[in-house]
């Protein structure tokens, strides 16, 4: 029998997955699992497209671009990064991704060692802790919970740091699965320990665009953080180009260019049909994130005063397309709860320990799905929880 690494073995099986699997191949199954945006890419993109398989020998389609990815597109996103998030950085201290899923993988492969560690948010976005795992690092869970908000606590975050096997800590704003957006007073907070313990800031701000009552802010913003701080976005939920795996990494210059070392055993580079429709998302105006993030408000508030009314406790998210509700007065473990949910109600729903053990007690729904299909699934929760 041919041999699978232990490495691989020992990851976990995302159930995500599965639940995803069974909503695609059963029609009659309402998802509120996905978490990717329900709209078309906007007009102008799709335009763009047209033009851009038209002209594909003179935009040389077929050729791989600059590691970091091109520079046209580079200087646009520093450009776009100075004006939205405050950060300054130059075009070669920025490198183009696959998805910022992919950055986040390449960054740890230049930061962490076997036997060191990166703090990482319990519940937390899926994908950090296999990451962590796959480079041989060691991942450490710094507990959030339900009656802080969800925010992080900075005393927790110094409980967890071993100064000698300590090299990051990812953070997410706002944050999967949670919603939480986090305050500028947390923020400096976490940048002091940073500099304290010279450690590397992850931070993941997929969801930058997508924010309700609250405010944005970049820890690559502060003063003195630019050595720290690797900041991470993508195209994916702003511009709904989940498909084009397009994504980013700002940060310190030694740190992008063992990125870029690196990238070249791994994808190489970003496609560049895939730059070039970025490079053309950036110079859209605001409205088109503004429609999608109106309606997601719209859908946001109805599903959180549904799913409190039928007994769903609910904090409300200020950020992303999900919400987390605690089901502990429902007498089952979350693994469970979204089990027997699918089967019965044809309701997905991911388990809230897909996000950690933090996340026991709660199952995360997306509201990225469509307005009517969240109504119907609700009342399908509903009539579900009245049988229990």
């Amino acid at each position: 029998m041919k041999h699978i690494s232990e490495r691989e073995q020992e990851l976990p099986d995302a159930v995500i997955g599965k639940l995803l699997k069974v909503a695609n191949e059963d029609k009659s199954v309402i998802s509120l699992g996905a978490g990717e945006p329900n709209f078309s890419l906007p007009k102008p993109l799709l335009e763009h497209m047209r033009y851009i398989i038209k002209n594909a020998d003179r935009l040389r389609l077929n050729h791989y671009s600059n590691p970091l990815g091109r520079l046209d597109l580079r200087e646009a996103i520093a450009k776009k990064l100075k004006k939205d998030n405050k950060v300054n950085v130059d075009p070669d201290n920025i490198i183009i991704s696959c998805g910022s899923q992919e950055a986040l993988f390449v960054g740890l492969m230049c930061v962490a060692d076997i036997t060191e560690q990166v703090l990482v948010p319990n519940p937390g976005y899926l994908g950090y802790i296999p990451a962590i795992e796959l480079v041989g690092a060691s991942p450490v869970s710094v507990p959030l919970k339900e009656e802080e908000n969800w925010e992080f606590n900075p005393d927790r975050i110094k409980e967890n740091i071993d100064k000698k096997k300590t090299k990051a800590i990812i953070i997410n704003t706002p944050a999967n699965p949670t919603g939480t957006v986090l305050s500028k007073k947390i923020l400096e907070e976490i940048a002091d320990i940073a500099v304290d313990n010279d450690l590397y800031i992850f931070s993941d701000e997929a969801y930058e665009k997508l924010i309700y009552d609250s405010k944005h802010i970049s820890i690559g913003s502060f003063n003195g953080m630019q050595d720290y701080v690797l900041t991470l976005q993508t195209f994916s939920k702003s511009y709904a180009m989940c498909g084009f795996r397009l994504g980013y990494a700002a940060g310190p210059r030694k740190l992008i260019e063992a990125m870029e070392k690196s990238m070249h055993y791994v994808t190489l580079t970003a496609p560049v049909v895939s730059q070039l429709l970025g490079l053309k998302a950036l110079s859209l105006p605001n409205s088109y994130i503004e429609k999608m993030r109106l309606e997601y408000d719209r859908r946001r508030k109805f599903i959180v005063k549904r799913l409190n009314e039928i007994g769903l406790y609910t904090t409300e998210p200020h950020g992303a397309f999900y919400s987390f509700s605690n089901i502990t007065g429902f007498r089952s473990n979350s693994m469970k709860f979204a089990s027997d949910l699918l089967k019965k109600a044809k309701v997905a729903v991911v388990p809230g320990t897909e996000f950690g053990s933090m996340g026991e007690g709660y199952i995360r729904c997306s509201y990225a799905a469509d307005y009517n299909k969240i109504v119907k699934a609700l009342d399908r929760v509903e009539g579900f929880l009245k049988k229990r």
